[in-house]
């Protein structure tokens, strides 16, 4: 598997604590949406790691598709 499977069309919006860490789904395949579970093993596909800088909402891309990954950026408007 190349190419991530889009879990939604739309970010996630979580409330994230400064300091912490946060593993972002990059493969698609996650049942823990926007957050890694593990599902990526044997996909070629890794998560990426998100550490907060200050407590604030984000928003976690949902469709894979993002430039500014792993926060969204608009792409899922495209697809």
């Amino acid at each position: 598997m190349t190419t991530p499977k889009i879990a939604q069309k739309a970010p996630y919006p979580v409330d994230v604590e400064a300091g912490k860490s946060y593993f972002w789904c990059a493969c698609g395949q996650s049942a823990n949406q926007p957050f890694c579970d593990g599902s990526h093993k044997d996909t070629g596909i890794n998560p990426h790691k998100y550490t907060a800088e200050e407590s604030k909402k984000v928003f976690f891309c949902g469709c894979k598709a993002s430039e500014n990954k792993p926060l969204c950026d608009g792409s899922h408007s495209k697809l």
